[in-house]
Formats: C-alpha cells, structure tokens, sequence
C-alpha cells in the first residue's frame, strides 16, 4: 500500500500530468518541510500540522538567506500536498487557507531589438555544416514560435509537418499545441534535415536536434548557445531562450497581434501568464501616440 507522500507524487504525475522536473521539486519540498517539523516540533504527522508551524518554517528560510520567490514556491508545494489531503478526506481544512505570498519584485525583462535579431540572424558567422545550420534554426525558432526550451529539446522529427508548415509541441502538464511555420524556417528545417543526415552517429534518433555526436540537446547547452551568439551582438545582461521567448511575445504584440493569440502561441493557460509581456508594448504604443497626436507637437 502507498504512503501519503507517494500517493500525493502518484497524484502529481498520473492525474496533474506534472514533469518529473515539477514532480521532483514539489516532493523535495515536502521532504524538507517534514525535516523541519521533526526537528523542530518532534512532529510526524503532516495531517496534523497548524499554520504556526509553517510560519516557522518561512521564518526560517528567510533567515537563512532563502529568496522570497523561492520560499513562496516551497510553500506552493506545500499548498498542492493539502489540497491533495482535502481530496483524499485527511484533513478537514487547509493549515494554509489564509496564507499570503510573501512579496516578490517584478523582475523586467527586457527582450531584444529587433536590430539585435537582425544581426545575429543575419551578420555574425556560424560554423560549417551541421552545428552552424542547427544552431542558426534554433535561434530563428525560438524568435518566430515562442516555443520553450524543454519543448525544443523533446521536439521529435515525427512532430514536424513541413507539407503542412507545422510543429506539434508538448508543453507544460503534456498539454499538446500546434505552432505554425513561417516559409523561411520551414526551409530552415529542409536544410537541417540535410545536414543531419552528415552526422557519423545519431543515437538519439528520433529527437530532431542533436549534438555532433548525435544525442538529444541538453539544457544548459542550449542556454550557452543563446549566450554565445547574443554576447556578439547585445550588450544585454540577460541572453536565454527566455528571453527570445519573450522577445517573440513583445514583437508579435508591438506589431498587432492581439493577446489570445499570442497566448494560444505562447501555450499559456490563461490570459494572467501573457499579460506580463504587454509591458513593452506599452512603452511602444506610448511612443507612437507621443508622435502622433497633435497635442503633443505644440
């Protein structure tokens, strides 16, 4: 029979369709909240807890230097457990009904010019054959789809339909969602596939961006290579897939786009998660109306 802490991981993954990055997170939480009340309240029971004793745990976390973004998402965790307590009929109430999020400052980010993309798309060098076109294309995929770096790294050769001009991703909680390929990086793809058919050696067959010894792209390989080639052209202190994601959001927005559809592209569930990317187009609908109406002229 399953214990409380692996019925809530069992609930995360087969009902939440969380990721096991996700899941992992959520349980090390646990884990480090159950360390404390033992230590702290000779306590064992998690069904027994009171919101006192959490409010000791973040009192301790920030004391120990822990960030409030980092503490609020411990405490998330915690919230998701209860919750799952509540379900299974554990517990009667949540020790965490009245909690509130401690305080967390808005970070901005500042997406690239388009000057920027221009220059790193179409001036620096890339490397011959294989690497250089692979990176080219991941660059240009992420700046034309919003697509995220997981889903970029999972994407598969059988979720490319260039006939149709299309990718299938899976996103966050395996949630499915088509993007739509411009004609240049559909061309892109054409070349790539060329190049790939180069490699001595693909291990990783069936992901469609390999390394030059043919297995599937990692994480921080692929944050270095965002880094590299923008530390050409940007003088920006932050150069990440985020922030090509989000620089496709703010550009889409800045030209027209409306924010349903850059959400849809984007894979956000709800508007809340697209709305922190209007900031910038903001600041540029601010600057064409500063230029254009004529109370301004005078």
């Amino acid at each position: 029979m399953l214990t409380t802490k692996e019925s809530f991981k069992d609930y995360l993954q087969k009902e939440k369709n969380y990721s096991l990055h996700t899941v992992t997170a959520y349980c090390n939480d646990l884990s480090d909240f159950e360390f404390f009340l033992k230590q702290n309240f000779d306590q064992d029971e998690l069904n027994e807890v009171n919101y006192s004793q959490i409010r000791s745990w973040i009192v301790s976390l920030v004391d120990a230097g822990i960030s409030n973004t980092s503490v609020n998402r411990k405490i998330s965790s915690l919230k998701s457990f209860y919750k799952f307590l509540l379900k299974i009929k554990q517990v009667d109430a949540s020790p965490l009904l009245k909690h509130k999020a401690l305080k967390t400052p808005k970070k901005l980010q500042i997406p690239f010019s388009e000057k920027e993309l221009d220059n790193v798309l179409n001036t620096i060098t890339y490397p011959k054959g294989y690497e250089g076109v692979r990176d080219k294309l991941i660059i240009d995929l992420f700046y034309t789809t919003g697509i995220r770096r997981a889903e970029l790294i999972n994407l598969k050769v059988s979720n490319i339909d260039l006939s149709k001009g299309v990718l299938k991703v899976l996103g966050k909680r395996n949630k499915e969602r088509i993007l739509p390929l411009l004609p240049i990086i559909q061309d892109q793809f054409r070349l790539c596939f060329s190049e790939r058919a180069s490699l001595k050696e693909v291990k990783d067959e069936s992901f469609f961006f390999l390394t030059l010894k043919g297995v599937k792209l990692n994480d921080s390989l692929v944050y270095r290579l965002i880094n590299m080639y923008f530390s050409n052209v940007s003088e920006k202190v932050k150069k990440s897939p985020h922030i090509l994601r989000h620089t496709f959001a703010t550009h889409m927005l800045n030209n027209g786009a409306d924010l349903n559809s850059v959400k849809e592209l984007l894979g956000h569930s709800s508007l809340a998660s697209t709305q922190i990317y209007t900031h910038s187009s903001l600041a540029e609908l601010k600057k064409v109306y500063g230029d254009a109406h004529p109370r301004n002229r005078k």
